[in-house]
């Protein structure tokens, strides 16, 4: 079996108009993206390596020193498979897809030379 990282993604723009919506209303529509989140892991669960987690506040290293930065990544995830094709498939209609602008990238984890998990 090979591992895959799995990037949860939205634009910032859509983070931020997310979070004018009113905090009811957002409440009420993350219950309900979670509790089809929860349903689409627990059908998928032989697939994850770990838990799934958040992507804090980026700090971003350049020649040019340490700033703070923002990207699209939301969450992650290292699942594994047979195929990077296999996996994709298993991540069509995701929850998370239901966030207007979001989507999914799915990588391979290709270990350096000398460098491959234990």
């Amino acid at each position: 079996m090979q591992k895959f990282i799995v990037l949860y993604c939205m634009p910032i723009a859509g983070l931020e108009d997310w979070m004018k919506i009113p905090a009811e209303e957002r409440k009420a529509q993350e219950a309900g993206l979670k509790a089809k989140w929860d349903t689409w892991m627990a059908t998928n669960k032989g697939m994850m390596t770990g838990p799934t987690a958040g992507v804090g506040k980026t700090k971003r290293v350049t020649m040019q020193g340490v700033a703070d930065a923002k990207n699209d990544v939301m969450l992650y995830s290292v699942v594994q498979g047979d195929s990077q094709e296999e996996i994709a498939k298993a991540f069509e209609g995701h929850p998370h897809l239901e966030i207007p602008g979001a989507w999914i990238d799915v990588s391979a984890v290709n270990y350096l030379p000398g460098m491959e998990a234990a």
